[in-house]
């Protein structure tokens, strides 16, 4: 088993990996809100008390909070971190009125919001095309090198050397995409259509299960077909490739993102798998043992995933905020402060059970029940 990384580096790890991503995020609302006329009042990373802080010459007030879990841009027309329009904004003066938030175009303001998620999902672009340029696409065939018996592959008929062509009607074009299909649904049934000798069948078959454990003793269920690839093929990347390589595989994280989701909410998988910021702290200190490579392909995860939860519509989120846009671009008016305030309580609530559910898996992981439950018992 690899060495846990010591509470120091968790915590120094957590930081470098949050920060950054965090900064980067309000940095794409900042300058979006700029590049549109729109005067930021606040750009905060982390919540809470100020730890340091500074004005500058535009009056924006630059803060670095003690809570370093998210961050804000609090335009003018603002009414908090959340972005709820102050209903006193049309009282401003003119000009004062003329660069909030709300008297902006709602194309503008769409690109405003929609620019944190993006820009999140940018530098985890650039982090991957970096990696395929300097490393090269390594693409193994979507074909059986080898078939472990008793495996699920084994009992659904499938041999050395089958071209597996699609899984449930996905195309499969190298060995990667069979092994993320398999790995999100242990125990699910399959169908696989294969390529033996030129000719096309159809087998039935169920995902086998396995626990995995990661190095660090963490063990998680997974779905295996019991196949193992043949030679990979190591193509280089030109700096102009490079870019779709990174969004080919950007989409494929996103995708597995969005079917693991639906998932959890359709009852397939247990909401006990979603994890919150004290197993991000956990693993970014396991990433930075592994080496910085490690470290840095982790942030472009996290990043990825931080933009991706960001355009869930959820009101309190950047999703939610496009949610009322696409409303308000329907019924050519503005959803009603009534119905906005509604919805962001109810927004609330379910970021703070969501937020209670994931600190509870996260503890759970840990071990800290069992311990408690010994220690009444």
């Amino acid at each position: 088993m690899i060495q846990n990384p010591g509470f120091l580096l968790t915590v120094l790890a957590f930081v470098a990996v949050i920060g950054p991503l965090v900064f980067v995020h309000e940095l794409g609302h900042y300058l979006v809100g700029r590049w549109c006329g729109v005067k930021a009042e606040a750009f905060s990373i982390g919540f809470g008390p100020e730890i340091a802080a500074w004005t500058d010459r535009r009056g924006t007030r630059w803060r670095l909070g003690a809570l370093p879990l998210g961050g804000y841009v609090r335009f003018k027309g603002d009414m908090n971190a959340a972005s709820q329009t102050d209903p006193r904004w049309l009282e401003l003066p003119a000009a004062e009125r003329a660069e909030s938030f709300p008297a902006k175009p709602l194309w503008q303001r769409a690109a405003i919001v929609a620019a944190g998620p993006a820009i999140n999902f940018l530098f985890a672009i650039l982090i991957l095309a970096t990696f395929a340029f300097v490393h090269g696409e390594s693409r193994t065939p979507a074909v059986a090198g080898q078939v472990q018996p008793g495996s699920a592959a084994a009992a659904a008929g499938i041999v050395a050397g089958d071209r597996i062509v699609s899984l449930n009607g996905r195309d499969m074009a190298t060995f990667d995409d069979i092994r993320l299909f398999a790995q999100i649904r242990p125990g699910e049934p399959v169908a696989i259509v294969i390529d033996r000798q030129g000719k096309l069948f159809e087998k039935q078959g169920r995902v086998g299960a396995v626990e995995e454990d990661d190095g660090f003793g963490n063990k998680f269920r997974i779905g295996r077909l019991g196949l193992a690839p043949g030679e990979p093929v190591i193509e280089p990347v030109s700096l102009v490739r490079a870019p779709v390589v990174a969004i080919e595989r950007t989409g494929q994280i996103v995708r597995t993102m969005v079917e693991t989701l639906g998932q959890i909410v359709g009852g397939g998988r247990s909401v006990k798998e979603l994890g919150g910021p004290l197993k991000i702290a956990e693993v970014s200190g396991q990433a930075a043992t592994l080496g910085m490579e490690s470290f840095v392909f982790f942030m472009a995860l996290i990043s990825i995933n931080l933009g991706f939860i960001n355009l869930l519509p959820i009101p309190m989120l950047d999703g939610g905020h496009l949610l009322f846009y696409g409303v308000e671009a329907i019924q050519r008016r503005p959803v009603s402060p009534q119905v906005q305030e509604w919805a962001y309580r109810s927004g609330l609530a379910v970021l703070l059970a969501m937020m209670m559910l994931v600190t509870f898996n996260d503890l759970s992981s840990f071990g800290l029940w069992d311990r408690l439950s010994g220690l009444i018992g």
